[in-house]
């Protein structure tokens, strides 16, 4: 693990009824970054710490990857229960607002 690494806190957030894991590094403003289809938090790691150094980056793992809950619903899979995930996410952290960087599915 080299050092940057060892400097991510892995950590988990209730946001609209469900736990959503997520890497943290740095502090100031929010940057909250979102995968893509079939990724999860680990495709930000080379941006992570180059944000980190003037912000609090936040890699969320989507609900249904990686280490965040999967409900079984197909209607847990619609873009109005990512939005309210998100803004559950950003209100959760403490914020009021953040600079979202997504690509694919994280970037609708």
């Amino acid at each position: 693990m080299s050092v940057i690494e060892s400097t991510w806190q892995h950590e988990y957030i209730i946001s609209n009824g469900i736990k959503l894991h997520y890497v943290t590094q740095g502090e100031g403003d929010l940057i909250l970054m979102l995968h893509g289809f079939p990724e999860f938090w680990y495709s930000w790691r080379y941006q992570i710490p180059e944000f980190a150094k003037n912000y609090k980056v936040v890699a969320l793992d989507l609900r249904g990857y990686n280490d965040s809950d999967k409900p079984q619903e197909k209607s847990a899979y619609v873009i109005d229960e990512f939005v309210k995930d998100i803004e559950g996410v950003i209100r959760g952290l403490g914020y009021k607002k953040c600079i979202l960087v997504g690509h694919d599915w994280g970037g609708a």
